[in-house]
């Protein structure tokens, strides 16, 4: 018999219009039918609202409001969703097809934890720019992500029981620390081998990256050790001033 649990998929959103739609399309496009999907809108300004309001009757709970950023715009999201699992596709992202739900879980004959797999990196029109340069581990484990994050936030499938909500002292990169949190509390973590998100490639200023590396050393050394930490954040330094010289900015 075909495992067949609700997936909370939410959207998290603040004026972005512009990307909002085909991200609602490739959600509400999925074969796989238990879906519940929810929307969290910032308080938007720009035309969000009416998009989401065109397919209100396909929506199973939105709200529009301030926030304190998108971690506290996610925990409102894990905080209203219902289902067994909880998977976060925010605007401007996009389930990789339109069966790709119902292959990941719904051939699943078990309850895994954690469901994961590959991120497919597309440019605004969301054609293929190419792959996520993390390769996402043949076995994944806590213990995986102290070379970098080796999955992408949007290609982590949770259990809801063990989400917790993101710590709102990390500007942004809540996301790691996270999933180190959730693949601690996992004993069952399935490696799907489906590219299951499509993330949108955006600008992310040198303010941010500087934030960035800072959160990621604390959270890390917090995980792994001090001195674990300062090794791999020197191999990481060096990464970005390749990239930076000489290349793709991949992520």
């Amino acid at each position: 018999m075909k495992y067949n649990p609700k997936v909370s998929i939410i959207t998290v959103v603040f004026n972005s219009s512009e990307f909002l739609e085909k991200t609602i399309q490739s959600i509400l496009n999925q074969t796989y039918s238990n879906i519940e999907y929810l929307i969290i809108d910032g308080g938007s300004t720009d035309g969000t609202l009416d998009i989401i309001k065109k397919y209100e009757s396909k929506i199973s709970y939105w709200i529009s409001e301030p926030d304190k950023g998108i971690y506290d715009a996610m925990n409102k999201g894990i905080k209203a969703a219902t289902g067994d699992y909880v998977w976060f596709i925010n605007s401007g992202d996009l389930i990789s097809t339109n069966s790709t739900l119902e292959k990941a879980i719904g051939c699943s004959e078990n309850a895994g934890d954690v469901y994961y797999g590959e991120t497919e990196i597309v440019d605004e029109q969301g054609v293929k720019l190419y792959m996520r340069r993390h390769k996402a581990p043949e076995v994944l484990s806590w213990k995986s992500f102290r070379t970098g994050m080796m999955v992408s936030h949007q290609s982590i499938i949770v259990k809801k029981e063990l989400s917790p909500f993101y710590d709102l002292q990390y500007k942004v990169s809540a996301d790691i620390d996270w999933c180190l949190k959730v693949l601690k509390a996992s004993k069952t973590i399935i490696n799907t081998h489906l590219i299951l998100s499509k993330f949108m490639r955006q600008g992310f200023s040198k303010k941010n990256q500087k934030t960035s590396l800072k959160e990621r050393f604390w959270i890390m050394t917090k995980n792994y050790g001090f001195i674990t930490t300062v090794f791999y954040h020197f191999i990481i330094a060096i990464r970005l001033v390749y990239f930076s010289l000489f290349g793709s900015g991949r992520s």
